[in-house]
């Protein structure tokens, strides 16, 4: 197949399949309507002799054959779209899409803002924010599926930049009237209290478990919960959690909760965002950068 055969509308198609797992969703995205879509699709499929996605219960599934054609096709659109939109982007009028990766702390702490501030500046731009928990980032990143992933830490990479966007520090977190409330929290009476791990965080509290060890006592989790059940759990029982200060300011809000200085030197809680470095150079792209880089600064 030769490519002056092809029609290049059907790679934005295939694009958008390939980002949505959908036909519904990419038809929403392409602003066009469900059959024509599905009409591009088997077009594609027609030249280039695949069967290119596969209905599953997860969405369209793409062959070994998609999977190929994914990031050289999301590579070349990329590089399209920065030839037509030049060196300028108005935000005012702009209507992109971008699809960002975001971990439980950033979820809580920075989506909402950051959310706010995009409309107030580009009122067509949409926003789709992703969990980030069973996702490969690097993966993802790669083949153009993720704009930008904001995480723990900067994604380890000569092709990828990255940018810290928030600092925090990690404090404990109990119920209003727990009893450890009534003395002044200490290394050995934190170690002693039952402790709430929240298990889709990522974060590493081991330095936890170092103070506790020298008391030999090694720290009790009572139980594992993820970050939406936390403030509920935290407010029916005598446990604590440890988390970053501006997540349990978040939690603040909805909970009778009090929030407690360590005892001890703690490491610092990081926010960080990470983009591919093709992307470096894409005027709306830096905008988006440039935007939540700015909304951080206010938190």
């Amino acid at each position: 197949m030769r490519l002056r055969n092809l029609d290049l509308n059907l790679l934005l198609v295939f694009d958008a399949v390939l980002r949505e797992r959908s036909v519904v969703r990419a038809a929403d995205n392409l602003a066009i309507s469900q059959p024509a879509v599905s009409h591009a699709l088997n077009r594609l499929r027609h030249v280039l002799k695949d069967r290119l996605f596969v209905r599953t219960p997860a969405g369209m599934s793409p062959t070994p054959r998609a999977e190929q054609l994914a990031l050289p096709v999301r590579k070349a659109l990329n590089e399209l779209q920065l030839a037509v939109e030049g060196e300028t982007f108005d935000p005012s009028t702009a209507d992109h899409r971008f699809t960002i990766a975001v971990n439980n702390y950033a979820a809580v702490v920075a989506v909402a803002p950051i959310l706010a501030a995009v409309r107030a500046q580009a009122p067509n731009v949409r926003l789709s924010l992703v969990p980030s928990g069973t996702l490969n980032l690097r993966d993802r990143l790669d083949r153009g599926e993720l704009d930008l992933a904001l995480s723990g830490s900067a994604i380890e990479a000569e092709r990828f930049a990255s940018q810290q966007l928030i600092e925090d520090r990690f404090v404990a977190v109990l119920r209003s009237g727990h009893p450890a409330l009534r003395k002044k929290l200490t290394a050995a009476s934190l170690a002693e209290l039952q402790h709430l791990r929240i298990s889709s965080s990522g974060e590493n509290l081991e330095f936890v478990d170092a103070i506790s060890k020298p008391r030999k006592r090694d720290r009790f989790v009572a139980s594992d919960v993820p970050y939406l059940s936390a403030g509920a759990v935290l407010v029916q029982s005598n446990l604590v959690a440890i988390l970053g200060r501006k997540l349990a300011m978040e939690f603040r809000r909805a909970y009778p909760i009090e929030i407690k200085e360590l005892p001890f030197e703690a490491p610092v809680l990081h926010s960080v965002m990470s983009w591919h470095r093709r992307f470096d150079d894409v005027p709306a792209h830096r905008w988006l950068r440039s935007t939540i880089v700015g909304t951080a600064s206010t938190l």
